[in-house]
């Protein structure tokens, strides 16, 4: 299995291929074609920073030997969107005590070229819902994994054969789903059948949320849209600045009563009235001068996360914030860069950073507890041709993906196909766990397991 392959498909830029520049859909895709790309550029919002840019992240000394405070594991009985729960506060859950595979289940499709899983779970409490790199969905019984149904949502149609991406949500009775077939579908939650299906002007990438009467989708152009959660109609669209340069993976809004918080590729992050798609607040989470091609991605690619009136998000671009949750003003900022969903739990905010470090930080100063090397002890080698001679260092990053906060452990998964367990408290490495797999989604806590989904197109229930 090659690492470097596994790594590629979700930091490198995506569908980069010459190949692909002819079909104006494909190249919307493609995060190096930047011919149609704005010159604006959103206003940066005032900022108070908690490290300096151009010093590496650190733990405070004045936070040397204090401890923080974690909240009690609680259950967590269903999980109907990618965010978790509206108006839940989930920061540790009480799930995956033995830290054992239950059983693993094929879903379908795996991720493949241009075919990726990107979908994470979404569950009930009896059925977790899913879809593979084909569009193709499937419910399986939470406590068994057998397969309930499975409904095919690839229109086979020539022009986007090679999209891949989406997400689902679950209200009620019905699942809503998005793909990058430029689709947004109401099925029934307990059968798979049809309710609606409406196509979209460009593929979406990221899953679905809703309300009482919405369904929000944002597609890859950065376009948010409202529906009719019962007929499928549309309501209203929002448009944030266009950046066609994007990790290949995919955030959704959050909604949080009236407003919703939605992040974009270009590291905007904006406050939207649910009603009539009427901005409340922005602000942008970039740093403007990096060092390099890549770093200029400033894609928000991990969810925002509302937490005790402040909402928590981080971008690609190096900027992790804590902003005020009716004002968007920033409380504190640190110059890390995650394309990971913070976790918020207690006294503290937990984030996975893109050059593999783990880092605790103060929920009040932004000021850093603690900070964890998740590749430690784990260098790459390889052997010479027909795997004679000595091995050699390479430089091949591994993937990290979470956490969560699941049992007394900070639980996160990897490209090398391994879920792993931290000590919360010091990020010490505690134990691990193999997968089917390399996981680039992370895990979903339903009753007493967590569930993960596997770049090979698996469903994992660990207990």
């Amino acid at each position: 299995m090659a690492a470097y392959t596994k790594t590629a498909s979700v930091m490198a830029l995506a569908l980069a291929m010459s190949g692909l520049a002819a079909c104006s859909t494909l190249n919307r895709l493609n995060p190096l074609a930047k011919e149609d790309a704005p010159e604006s550029v959103a206003t940066q919002g005032e900022r108070i920073s908690i490290v300096a840019f151009d010093q590496k992240i650190a733990p405070s000394e004045s936070l040397a030997g204090i401890d923080f405070y974690i909240p009690e594991a609680k259950t967590v009985a269903s999980w109907p969107r990618a965010g978790g729960p509206e108006g839940a506060e989930i920061d540790h859950v009480d799930a995956a005590k033995d830290f054992k595979v239950a059983w693993t289940k094929s879903i379908g499709e795996k991720s493949k070229g241009l075919s990726q899983v990107l979908a994470p779970p979404v569950s009930d409490g009896k059925l977790i819902y899913v879809m593979d790199g084909q569009a193709h969905v499937s419910a399986f019984d939470v406590n068994s994994g057998e397969r309930v149904w499975a409904q095919d949502l690839n229109p086979d149609i020539k022009r986007d054969k090679d999209a891949f991406g989406g997400g689902l949500a679950l209200s009620g009775d019905k699942l809503f789903v998005t793909s990058g077939y430029r689709l947004v579908v109401a099925l029934n939650a307990q059968t798979g059948a049809k309710e609606w299906e409406k196509t979209l002007e460009s593929p979406a990438h990221a899953a679905p949320v809703y309300n009482a009467k919405y369904v929000f989708v944002t597609d890859v152009d950065n376009q948010l849209m409202a529906f009719d959660t019962a007929t499928g109609d549309p309501m209203w669209t929002y448009q944030a600045i266009v950046e066609p340069a994007r990790i290949l993976k995919s955030s959704s809004p959050v909604v949080g009563g009236n407003v919703l918080y939605a992040p974009f590729s270009s590291g905007e992050l904006i406050a939207l009235d649910t009603n009539t798609g009427s901005p409340v607040w922005q602000q942008v989470l970039a740093r403007t001068s990096r060092t390099n091609a890549l770093s200029e991605i400033r894609d928000i690619s991990g969810h925002p996360v509302v937490y005790r009136n402040e909402v928590f998000a981080a971008s690609h671009s190096g900027v992790f914030a804590a902003m005020d949750l009716k004002t968007g003003q920033p409380r504190w900022t640190v110059a890390a860069d995650s394309i990971n969903t913070p976790l918020p739990a207690g006294d503290v905010v937990y984030l996975a950073t893109v050059q593999g470090e783990l880092m605790a930080v103060n929920r009040d100063s932004g000021q850093v507890y603690w900070l964890a090397d998740l590749n430690e002890g784990e260098a790459k080698t390889k052997k010479s041709f027909f795997g004679l001679g000595k091995e050699k260092k390479i430089g091949i990053r591994t993937v990290w993906t979470g956490p969560i906060l699941a049992s007394g452990r900070l639980i996160l998964v990897n490209s090398d196909g391994k879920a792993v367990a931290f000590d919360p408290k010091t990020g010490k490495k505690t134990e691990e766990l193999k997968i089917d797999g390399a996981a680039f989604i992370a895990p979903v806590p339903v009753g007493d397991k967590l569930f993960v989904v596997t770049n090979d197109a698996k469903l994992v229930a660990i207990q």
